[in-house]
């Protein structure tokens, strides 16, 4: 466990949705906070903003973490303010809307950008934050995955297969840097934020969102809210607790494999 209360977090692709939720948790919690955007510097510095205005201390950084060197860059910010790593949140993520049947709709420069964020970009930022955080001999690691890598249910098969490989490198590396790093991954089934209602319509997702409430136990769907108080509880709390992928789907992997693919 870290001590958020003044420790250091860096988390990707925090200029909204789960990545905004969970900075402003954590300066509920104490802690200093790297918001990190790629494209909009204008929702960043929202999120920075409202952090700021709640008493947070929040630096704002670009940076794409598919570039290695965007990576270092992030740790080294958090570095010459701080001078201290804690926790990292590796929530940036891309996709790409492609019926699963459609072979000929992916391409493979799509499986390259989208492995290059989802599964690339997380390799590389725990590699540059590694250093830091094996110096003081306690840190901690949430990926921010996807159920889509455990039942292959979801956007695209480059996704699919992006988060698989996500889910499989978490636990690899979790057994590779302990005791003093722990790595976990969250997988969100749904997350109601709006972003699947620009990708898809809203009448496509209101079918989908009927679905998981009329077919799931708990008959819910999450807010960004609920995933950043998962990750959350894994940086803070979750004793003895490394490379797991914890599901929040309100019960979705109790249906025998889960959702059927969208077509």
């Amino acid at each position: 466990m870290i001590n958020l209360n003044g420790g250091v977090v860096i988390v990707t692709g925090s200029a909204s949705g789960s990545g905004a939720a969970t900075a402003r948790i954590l300066v509920e919690r104490g802690s200093k906070v790297v918001i990190n955007y790629s494209r909009s510097v204008e929702k960043a510095e929202l999120v920075a903003k409202a952090c700021r205005e709640s008493g947070g201390d929040v630096i704002v950084q670009r940076g794409d973490v598919s570039v290695d060197e965007d990576c270092r860059s992030l740790a080294r910010a958090a570095i010459d303010r701080w001078g201290r790593i804690d926790g990292l949140v590796n929530n940036a993520g891309t996709t790409q809307f492609c019926a699963h049947h459609d072979l000929e709709g992916l391409s493979a420069a799509d499986f390259q950008e989208i492995y290059a964020v989802n599964t690339i970009g997380a390799f590389q930022m725990v590699r540059a934050v590694a250093p830091h955080m094996e110096k003081t001999g306690l840190g901690a690691v949430v990926n921010v995955s996807s159920v889509a890598g455990i039942y292959s249910i979801g956007s695209s098969l480059a996704y699919i297969g992006s988060k698989g490989a996500l889910n499989a490198i978490t636990v690899a590396m979790a057994r590779a840097l302990g005791p003093a790093i722990k790595i976990n991954a969250v997988c969100p089934g749904y997350i109601e934020s709006g972003w699947h209602r620009k990708a898809i319509g809203e009448e496509a997702t209101d079918r989908m969102v009927a679905h998981i409430k009329s077919s799931t136990p708990l008959q819910s769907v999450n807010t960004s809210e609920d995933i950043a108080s998962t990750v959350v509880w894994l940086l803070e709390g979750a004793p003895n607790i490394t490379g797991e992928l914890i599901t929040v789907d309100s019960g979705m992997g109790l249906l025998r494999g889960g959702m059927p693919a969208r077509s």
